[in-house]
């Protein structure tokens, strides 16, 4: 059984509710730029990515960089404006991951977002310095590829089966595939636990406390096994 001492998350989605604020912002920028309607489902499932990939995933016809470029900076500064009121964490993440750094955990956030807008909406919530390690899309390479779990595991001296990656998207999933990691699917986010089943998770929870209990079974479980109880 695999011991787990590194917990990488994703963020939208995954420890704050702020999906409807992209889904708002993508339609915003798209209507700034003339472009056509996206349903709720188009949208969320680009969420993940990083923002020039789910651009021109959402938007085929955007191929040339200046185009590309204005909807990323449009996107952005409504996306920045909505969070001028931070989007709230979901129940129970601000126990949960007190919990785990008082347990031992390290802790690391692995997003699509940008650098400059992960910087923004971690200062929002006080957590400037809360985890040991933050990777964006725009500083590394976009989900699923999994450049971005490799220098994390790096930073922190971990091995793959030593971490386990949180995330809301199959984007997620598939990243921590390749890295070799497991993975939790949350169901509450931007993506429905029955799609991302698909992907393998080792645990599919619908809310955020579900994985400390997971973690603490485990660990009861391992400690049996250590001095002789395992059955």
């Amino acid at each position: 059984m695999r011991d787990y001492r590194l917990l990488i998350f994703d963020w939208d989605g995954t420890l704050v509710d702020s999906i409807q604020r992209i889904v708002d912002s993508m339609r915003l920028a798209a209507e700034s730029c003339e472009l056509p309607w996206r349903d709720d489902a188009a949208i969320k499932g680009i969420i993940g990515l990083g923002l020039p990939e789910a651009i021109r995933s959402l938007y085929p016809e955007l191929q040339d960089a200046p185009r590309v470029e204005r909807f990323r900076r449009l996107y952005s500064e409504h996306y920045l404006a909505f969070e001028a009121e931070p989007s709230r964490l979901f129940e129970g993440v601000a126990e949960t991951l007190e919990a785990f750094r008082g347990e031992g955990y390290r802790l690391a956030v692995a997003t699509g977002k940008s650098r400059r807008g992960l910087d923004a909406v971690l200062a929002g919530h006080g957590w400037q310095d809360y985890f040991d390690v933050t990777r964006c899309a725009d500083e590394t390479a976009s989900k699923p590829d999994p450049r971005m779990l490799h220098e994390i595991l790096a930073h922190c001296r971990a091995a793959p089966e030593e971490a386990l990656m949180v995330g809301d998207s199959a984007f997620d999933l598939r990243m921590a595939r390749r890295a070799g990691m497991d993975a939790v699917a949350v169901g509450y986010g931007a993506q429905p636990l029955a799609l991302l089943r698909e992907e393998g998770p080792r645990l599919a929870i619908e809310s955020f406390s579900e994985l400390r209990a997971w973690l603490g079974r485990r660990t009861e479980r391992s400690l049996q096994e250590m001095n002789g109880y395992g059955g």
